[in-house]
C-alpha cells in the first residue's frame, strides 16, 4: 500500500529537502529484472540485421494504423496513405515494423476476429522478408479506463487514476497482467501503457484520469508495478509515456503545442521519478511527448524532435537503451513547424527509433533515404535503431511465438476469474469525498431512485443494479451538455422520487463552457429541489469544486463497465469505501487553494 502527502503546492512552490528526498527515493528503489539470455538475443539480432536490406531496415521504423477488420479484405481508407487497400499487402509492401489497432480502424469486433486479423498481418510480415523473417509489433492503447480499445468481452478495469486512489501496487500489477495476457491471446504484443505522467495540473485536458495521480513517488511505484504486470506476467511489451512528462499542461497536444515551464529541478522532482522507475524495471519502450520543455531545449521544437531531450536527457542522462517511439505523428503538436516528411527525419535525428502513425509514409521513406544519402542520418544510426527494435521483439517472445492460438482465446479473454478480480480491484478504488447529510450508505429496498447525468449505459447499469436491490430505479441520461429543456424534465422527474444520483463527466472543464454550463446547471437545479442528491464524478474528481454545496459526493475516476456495479456496492454499504484522493481538488478558479487534499477519503 502507498501513501504520502506531496501535493502540487509543495512540488511547485519550492524544492524542500523532504520532497527532494522523496524523488531520490523513487529514483533508486527499482532493481532491473533479469534480461533474458543475452547470447540467444544477440545471436538472432546480429544474424538478422546482417541479412537485412536498407528497405527492410527502414520499414522497421514505422508503426502504422491500417484500416480493416480482416487482413485480406480491401479497405479504401488505406489507399490515401499507402497506395494500397488490402491490409496484408500494406504490411508486405512497406515491411512495417508494426501496426496499431483502434476501434475506428475497425480492428476490434470480437476476440476471434482480432486474433485472425493479427495472425493474417503477422503472416504477411513473416513472408515479406523472404529468408529474413521479422515478426510484427501489433500494438494498441489499452490503458484501461477512458483509454480502452479492446472492449467487452475482454476484462475491463477502471483506469490509472482509480488505481492511484486504491493505492495498491498489487492491484496495479494484476490489472496489467490480466490486460496484457488478454491482449497477447488475440495477437497484440505491445501495449502503449502505462501513462507515466504526473497530473499536477487540474486543468489538464488530455491526461487527467489517465495519470495515477499528482504524487511523483506514488505514480512511480504504480508505473513500476504495471510494467512488471505487462512484461513479466502478461508477456506484452510496455511503453511508458509521455516523455519527458505531460502532466502539467492546460493544452491538448492533439490540437496544439503545449509548453511545460518546469525548471530542471522541478522536472527532476515532479516528472522524472516515474520514467526513472520505468527504465529501472526494463521497460521495452518509451513514448515521446509532443510538447516543448524550454529547460532542456529552448529551440521551440517539441520533445519528439529534440536531440537534447531524446539523445541528451533520455539516452544520455537516464541511460535508456530501449526502443523510443513517437506519439502519433498525426497530432497537431508535432506538425506545427515542419512538414510530415521532415518531421519523420527530425524525430530520427533526435534519437527516436520508431515513428508512430506517420501520415505521409511514402514521402517520409523518401526523406529518410535522402537523409541517409546526405549524412543527416548514417547507416550506423539506422542499424542502432533497428538493433533495438529487433532486440525487443526477440526478448518479448514475438519471434518465438508470433501467432495467436485462436482455440485458446475463450480460456483467457474475459474469464470469470478475470472478471471477479477486476470487480474486486474496482471496489477498492471508489472514493467517498463528502457525506455531510449522511445519505450514504443507501438502503434502496422499497425506495424510488432516479439515476441521471452522463452516460447511456452508465446511468442504466447503475439503475439496474439498484433495482436488483429492491429499489424502483429509473435512468434518465443527459450527456455532457444537457439543454435547458432536458434539465427541466430531469428536475421534474426528481420531484417524484426519494433519491437522485447524478453522474458528472468533466463538469469542471472551462474550455468547453457550453458543456460545463449544462452539467453544472443540472446539478445545482437538482440540489435546489430539496431531495436527497448524490453527486458522482465518473471521470475527473475535480467537479465538486463547481457545486461544493452538494452534501454528498463520490469519485469513481471511471465509467468503465466494471465501475457502475462497484459504485452501487459502495453506495449501498456492501463495500466500505476505501479509495483516497490521488490528487488535490482545488477551489474553482483558485488552483493554489485546496478544497479536498491528496489522501482525503471517507468511510462508513
Amino acid at each position: 500500500m502507498i501513501d504520502n502527502t506531496f501535493t502540487r503546492r509543495t512540488l511547485l512552490a519550492g524544492l524542500g529537502a523532504t520532497a527532494l528526498a522523496g524523488s531520490l527515493c523513487a529514483r533508486q528503489a527499482y532493481a532491473a529484472p533479469p534480461p533474458g539470455n543475452p547470447n540467444a538475443i544477440n545471436g538472432w539480432v546480429n544474424s538478422t540485421l546482417a541479412r537485412m536490406t536498407r528497405e527492410q531496415k527502414i520499414g522497421q521504423l514505422f508503426v502504422q494504423e491500417v484500416y480493416g477488420s480482416d487482413s485480406e479484405t480491401p479497405d479504401q481508407r488505406n489507399v490515401a496513405n499507402f497506395g494500397e487497400a488490402v491490409p496484408a499487402r500494406i504490411v508486405e509492401k512497406y515491411q512495417l515494423g508494426g501496426v496499431i489497432y483502434f476501434a475506428w480502424t475497425d480492428s476490434f469486433k470480437n476476440p476471434q476476429q482480432v486474433a485472425r486479423l493479427s495472425n493474417g498481418l503477422q503472416q504477411a510480415a513473416l513472408r515479406s522478408g523472404g529468408k529474413v523473417q521479422i515478426p510484427l509489433q501489433v500494438a494498441t492503447d489499452q490503458e484501461q479506463g477512458v483509454v480502452t480499445r479492446f472492449g467487452p468481452p475482454a476484462t475491463q478495469f477502471p483506469g490509472s487514476m482509480a488505481l492511484g486512489a486504491g493505492r495498491s501496487t498489487a492491484d496495479a500489477r494484476v490489472a496489467a497482467e490480466i490486460t496484457g495476457a488478454e491482449l497477447r491471446a488475440v495477437g497484440i504484443n505491445v501495449d502503449f501503457a502505462p501513462c507515466s505522467d504526473v497530473n499536477v495540473n487540474p486543468l489538464n485536458p488530455v491526461i487527467g484520469v489517465r495519470s495515477f495521480g499528482s504524487n511523483p513517488a506514488m505514480v512511480a511505484e504504480m508505473v513500476a508495478a504495471q510494467i512488471d504486470g505487462y512484461q513479466l506476467d502478461g508477456k506484452v511489451s510496455s511503453s511508458t509515456k509521455h516523455f519527458p512528462g505531460h502532466g502539467d499542461t492546460a493544452t491538448d497536444s492533439h490540437t496544439g503545442l503545449p509548453i511545460i515551464t518546469h525548471t530542471r529541478e522541478q522536472w527532476e522532482q515532479i516528472d522524472a521519478p516515474p520514467f526513472r522507475a520505468a527504465i529501472a524495471r526494463g521497460v521495452d519502450m518509451v513514448m515521446t511527448a509532443h510538447l516543448v520543455m524550454p529547460a532542456f531545449d529552448d529551440s521551440g521544437d517539441p520533445a519528439t524532435l529534440s536531440k537534447p531531450v531524446i539523445t541528451g536527457l533520455l539516452r544520455g542522462e537516464l541511460g535508456y537503451d530501449g526502443v523510443v517511439i513517437t506519439d502519433a505523428l498525426t497530432m497537431q503538436g508535432v506538425r506545427e513547424k515542419y512538414g510530415d516528411a521532415e518531421v519523420a527525419v527530425r524525430a530520427l535525428e533526435a534519437g527516436v527509433d520508431q515513428l508512430l502513425m506517420c501520415p505521409a509514409i511514402q514521402p517520409a521513406i523518401a526523406a529518410i533515404n535522402e537523409a541517409l544519402g546526405s549524412g543527416r542520418l548514417t547507416e550506423a544510426d539506422l542499424d542502432a535503431k533497428v538493433r533495438r527494435i529487433l532486440r525487443m521483439k526477440f526478448r518479448r517472445g514475438m519471434v518465438a511465438q508470433p501467432l495467436a492460438d485462436i482455440a485458446a482465446i475463450n480460456g483467457i479473454v474475459g474469464t470469470a476469474a478475470h472478471q471477479a478480480t477486476a470487480a474486486k480491484v474496482s471496489d477498492r478504488t471508489v472514493t467517498l469525498v463528502k457525506n455531510d447529510a449522511k445519505a450514504l450508505p443507501l438502503k434502496p429496498a422499497g425506495t424510488s431512485i432516479l439515476v441521471t447525468g452522463y452516460g447511456v449505459s452508465t446511468t442504466q447499469v447503475t439503475a439496474d443494479e439498484l433495482a436488483k436491490r429492491g429499489a424502483t430505479a429509473r435512468a434518465m441520461q443527459t450527456g455532457t451538455s444537457p439543454s435547458d429543456a432536458t434539465i427541466a424534465s430531469v428536475v421534474a422527474a426528481a420531484q417524484t422520487v426519494d433519491t437522485v444520483i447524478v453522474l458528472t463527466n468533466k463538469a469542471w472543464d472551462t474550455a468547453v463552457t457550453d458543456k460545463t454550463a449544462g452539467q453544472q446547471k443540472l446539478v445545482k437545479q437538482l440540489l435546489a429541489t430539496g431531495k436527497t442528491i448524490i453527486v458522482v464524478a465518473v471521470r475527473d474528481p475535480y467537479d465538486i469544486a463547481y457545486f461544493d454545496q452538494a452534501p454528498t459526493y463520490v469519485a469513481t475516476y471511471s465509467y468503465s463497465p466494471v465501475t457502475p456495479p462497484s459504485l452501487v456496492r459502495v453506495l449501498t454499504g456492501e463495500v466500505n469505501p476505501q479509495g483516497k484522493l490521488p490528487v488535490d481538488i482545488p477551489v474553482a478558479g483558485a488552483p493554489q487553494t485546496v478544497l479536498y487534499p491528496y489522501g482525503h477519503g471517507l468511510s462508513y
